[in-house]
């Protein structure tokens, strides 16, 4: 189940998990991105820090090399969290659909050209959605996309630590707020 309060309070730190898994900008990387997005009591604080310190250590072109290089050029790394499960298999095709389905819930249409299961499309959805104060019907949407996010980052995760990528740190960021958003079924026992 899904801590609506976790996931309305970390809603700027989903807008910068996309800005950062999109195609670099030098912007992207200017101090005040990261901390206005998150200060040192985050669950992901330590991970993005890392990953933050690291990207730092490369220069601009450096850095959109490394983007595509893992991103573009990797099916292991690739940001399509539904790929690694189902490749091009028809549950693939019912699971877009059905994404597609929660961003049309919440009133915004996806471009034609862009699958639903794109990661950093996923993260701006968690950052812009307004769902607030319709939780009930919106619970069923949000843990599906966000059990598809954690399931696509596990496999991604994998193959960023085999690669030694930067990005490694910023996606176990990615699931650390994840699992900060998630009431722990021990934990939801203890209070029947």
């Amino acid at each position: 189940m899904i801590n609506f309060g976790k996931l309305h309070e970390y809603k700027d730190v989903f807008g910068f998990f996309a800005q950062m898994l999109t195609y670099p900008e030098k912007l992207d990387f200017h101090p005040s991105v990261m901390e206005e997005s998150l200060d040192s009591s985050h669950p992901a604080y330590a991970s993005v820090r890392t990953y933050w310190d690291l990207m730092h250590e490369y220069s601009m072109e450096q850095i959109e090399e490394l983007y595509v290089q893992t991103f573009d050029f990797q099916k292991k790394s690739t940001l399509y969290m539904t790929y690694a499960k189902f490749e091009e298999g028809r549950e693939r095709g019912q699971m877009l659909a059905r994404l597609k389905e929660t961003y049309q819930l919440f009133g915004l249409d996806i471009m034609s050209s862009e699958l639903s299961d794109y990661l950093p499309l996923m993260c701006e959805f968690l950052y812009a959605a307004k769902w607030q104060g319709h939780e009930k019907e919106a619970a069923e949407s949000l843990e599906l996309m966000i059990a598809v996010m954690e399931d696509g980052t596990y496999h991604l995760l994998k193959a960023l630590e085999k690669f030694k990528s930067p990005y490694f740190h910023l996606i176990q960021g990615l699931r650390e707020t994840f699992k900060a958003c998630i009431i722990q079924e021990a934990a939801a026992h203890e209070h029947d």
